[in-house]
């Protein structure tokens, strides 16, 4: 496919609201089905709640933004977090009350490694060809790409090209899933410390963002070059923590200070998007962007 044709079809696609108006602007409307959508973060950013999220949202009709579906989540990182599930459910119910039971509709599927992923496709395809299920499942969120990779490979070339083609293969068959049942496909990643402060290779610009930082931190994203390659679409969420006042007391001579984590989303790269950004908070009912001053 063309950048131009792409480019259209990203347009132009259904999209899956995140079930927050300020986060659905930044990003076009919401995920969009037929591709790949990457979200990248360190850990404490809130990347498996906002995947927890749109699993809830997917399940909305159309008139909400919602693809009126159920969602497949293959989870890497264990234990799976199925209390915050709940919550989420709970609140989800609270809101929505005309959609019951909505952790019914979120299938959940452990993966070990990065082969394994790959060969249980053909069971993924099965499993959305099914069409005795209540409602379809039209997307799939797999959390995280990066836990599979880094633990399977060494850091030898035979190693690295044969990760290389795996990537390919992978990702190639999650686009013509994507493409042939109209899914909304949602990738994590972690990120890796920039080592590299100057204008080398470890820096080369993709995107729209010159550098990524989370805090205090310079990060790229895990898997490099080539996996970035793979994915249609990467957001990227940062944290940085302020000091807002004094507080009260003294702690080895020096006096307490009052701290706050805030908690950014940016689209890096989007062949529909343009450059955007906005502030969002994590709170018993979800991730929810903060209206900007």
């Amino acid at each position: 496919m063309t950048p131009e044709n792409l480019l259209h079809l990203l347009q132009t696609t259904q999209k899956c609201t995140f079930g927050c108006p300020i986060i659905d602007r930044s990003v076009g409307g919401g995920v969009a089905c037929n591709s790949l959508t990457e979200i990248v973060s360190e850990s404490g950013c809130g990347k498996t709640q906002l995947c927890l999220q749109l699993c809830h949202c997917a399940q909305l009709p159309l008139s909400l933004g919602g693809l009126k579906a159920a969602s497949l989540y293959i989870h890497t990182e264990f234990p799976f977090p199925f209390r915050r599930l709940q919550q989420l459910s709970q609140a989800f119910s609270s809101s929505y009350p005309q959609i019951s039971n909505p952790s019914d509709h979120i299938f959940v599927e452990p993966v070990h490694s990065a082969q394994q992923l790959f060969d249980i496709m053909p069971k993924i395809e099965s499993f959305l060809a099914n069409r005795d299920s209540p409602l379809p499942t039209r997307l799939i969120v797999i959390d995280s790409i990066a836990a599979l990779f880094r633990s399977d490979f060494d850091n030898t070339p035979s190693d690295l090209k044969r990760r290389s083609a795996l990537f390919f293969k992978i990702s190639g068959k999650l686009k013509l899933l994507a493409k042939r049942y109209s899914l909304a496909v949602v990738l994590t990643n972690q990120v890796v410390d920039l080592m590299d402060s100057s204008d080398g290779i470890n820096a080369l610009r993709i995107g729209n963002l010159k550098s990524l930082c989370s805090s205090g931190r310079r990060v790229c994203p895990a898997l490099g070059i080539a996996w970035a390659n793979c994915v249609n679409s990467r957001l990227f969420l940062s944290r940085n923590e302020e000091v807002v006042g004094e507080g009260d007391g003294v702690v080895n001579g020096g006096e307490l200070a009052q701290r706050r984590t805030r908690r950014w989303l940016h689209v890096v790269f989007a062949p529909h998007l343009p450059k955007s950004s906005c502030e969002y908070v994590i709170n018993r009912q979800g991730v929810v962007g903060v209206e900007s001053q």
